[in-house]
């Protein structure tokens, strides 16, 4: 009966931090299959997530932002907080915002976790018009 109750614990547990997304992962360009950069997903004190990059793969043309429209405007692309304010949500994270420093668009955003892959998704107005990109967890 010990063993039972350890296994549906731990079972619980797993599964509590299967759908976690903080950690460092290295992101891929949806268009060519490039890897870009790495980006670190964190919690902060207002229980929401962010990610910011921490390490730049692909030397940009630019290492400014200098398309961006908010507080990140010709700002350095390295250190650059690019997911904003999402929420878990069951096994999603949502209702955030995610900024793309090439073009300097930002995006609707949702992100979901399938084992050491995240599938992130921005949009506009709704889901189905959007771009899905997956990253990789940094080991």
């Amino acid at each position: 009966m010990k063993k039972i109750i350890f296994a549906f614990v731990a079972l619980f547990f797993a599964t509590l931090s299967y759908a976690q997304i903080e950690g460092k992962w290295k992101t891929i360009d949806d268009e060519t299959g490039q890897e870009k950069s790495i980006v670190e997903i964190f919690k902060k004190s207002d229980g929401k997530y962010y990610g910011k990059v921490t390490q730049l793969l692909i030397k940009p043309a630019n290492p400014n932002c200098v398309d961006c429209k908010d507080d990140r405007k010709n700002k350095p692309i390295l250190g650059m907080e690019v997911v904003r304010g999402l929420k878990k949500d069951g096994n999603e994270f949502t209702g955030g915002t995610i900024t793309d420093p090439k073009t300097g668009k930002t995006y609707k955003c949702t992100i979901t976790r399938s084992g050491d892959k995240l599938n992130v998704r921005g949009y506009i107005g709704f889901s189905l018009i959007g771009r899905s990109q997956t990253w990789h967890k940094l080991k």
